[in-house]
């Protein structure tokens, strides 16, 4: 039996941002991934959005408060580079329906505190030349920007090995067990870890995992799909969406571009058997999509494509929470494609909820328990 005062199921970026800030507050962790490979789920594959702007209400606080205080200084912290970049997001529209999804979008982010604006075409074209005369309008929010996902991820790996934190790769969770009403092991196929606290944080696998205690978070499991361009002239930094949200995406430091997308038919197809397998369909309806927005980009060659699964939650507002029922026993999932972003403040809280210190930010909207029925 292997024990640590905190046991983080997920090595993801969420969960090694946990056991980062945890093992700075000089607990022990252990970390257990069910992959051989660390960050092999969606945190390595994402477009690497660090945005406020799009977000539920809800989440904006929390997205303000990495931006402001987290990202710009992360690298340094971590001793890597996280290839953070702040040069806003561009949201973009071309009809009256796109109009009227961005102003709402516009006017939601405004009663948060956040600067986010709608712009006409023109302003759009002044900002990133590039784009169609097709776009009409867009939401401008200037403090948002992207990151470097795979190399977050690991730096967060490499910063927790240094303090200390252990993991275990191959070790895919079976089953959480209490002792007196308190969450005390984890099991996994080949050995039983104990610990006075347990974080879950393995994506739409924490459902099956939280079952074991009688928790269920309502999630769906979705494939979403990304390419990779080869390297272009240097062209714009701005992160770039649309209000169908149909495709996103940036230019790297090193000219390739990553956008994300989606053809409307992989429906059928999503689960593909567990398999993170791509639709012959994604890609060339991706690129039909970017086409109409950035023409400049028509001989751009593409390099490389992936596919990765989206813990889907049912209100797509993520779960980060005590569970009152199972003391020791805390959540952070259903983050619906918008975890990487948030992730640094996130592995705060849930360093936080750990340590059981007052958290920096109100989490209330996060928790667990909101689904649960009401007479």
């Amino acid at each position: 039996m292997k024990s640590a005062d905190v046991v983080i199921c997920g090595a993801g970026v969420v969960g090694l941002a946990a056991a980062y800030n945890i093992a700075k507050k000089g607990k022990s962790v252990i970390v257990l991934e069910a992959s051989d490979i660390i960050g092999n789920g969606g945190s390595s594959r994402n477009g690497g959005g660090v945005r406020q702007s799009g977000r539920d209400p809800r989440e904006i606080p929390l997205a303000m408060y990495a931006i402001e205080h987290i990202w710009p200084t992360l690298s340094d912290e971590l001793s890597a580079d996280v290839e953070y970049v702040k040069k806003g997001n561009l949201r973009l529209g071309k009809s009256e329906a796109h109009r009227k999804i961005l102003e709402n979008l516009t006017k939601n982010a405004n009663k948060c505190g956040l600067d986010m604006r709608m712009i006409e075409g023109d302003e759009v074209r002044k900002i990133n030349p590039y784009l169609s005369d097709e776009v009409t309008c867009a939401g401008w929010c200037p403090t948002d920007g992207h990151a470097n996902p795979l190399k977050t991820t690991l730096a967060y790996y490499m910063a927790g090995r240094r303090l200390g934190v252990k993991y275990y790769t191959g070790e895919k969770v079976k089953e959480l067990k209490k002792e007196k009403g308190k969450i005390r092991y984890v099991l996994t196929g080949s050995e039983t870890y104990q610990a006075e606290k347990v974080i879950v944080a393995c994506g739409y696998e924490s459902r099956e995992i939280l079952d074991s205690v009688g928790i269920d978070i309502p999630m769906t499991k979705l494939l979403i799909e990304a390419l990779v361009t080869e390297a272009e002239p240097e062209m714009f930094p701005q992160m770039l969406g649309t209000a169908d949200a149909d495709f996103y995406g940036h230019q790297t430091g090193h000219g390739s571009f990553v956008f994300g997308g989606s053809s409307g038919y992989e429906p059928e197809n999503r689960d593909n058997r567990g398999m993170m397998t791509n639709h012959s369909l994604t890609a060339p309806a991706t690129c039909r999509a970017i086409l109409k927005w950035i023409p400049a980009l028509a001989n751009a060659k593409i390099v490389r494509t992936w596919a990765g699964f989206e813990d889907d939650c049912a209100d797509r507002v993520p779960v980060i929470s005590n569970v009152e029922e199972v003391p020791g026993l805390i959540v952070a999932c259903g983050f619906t494609g918008h975890g990487f972003g948030i992730s640094p403040i996130t592995g705060l809280l849930l360093s936080e909820l750990a340590c059981d210190e007052a958290t920096t930010l109100d989490i209330s909207a996060f928790r667990y328990d909101r689904f649960a029925a009401t007479s």
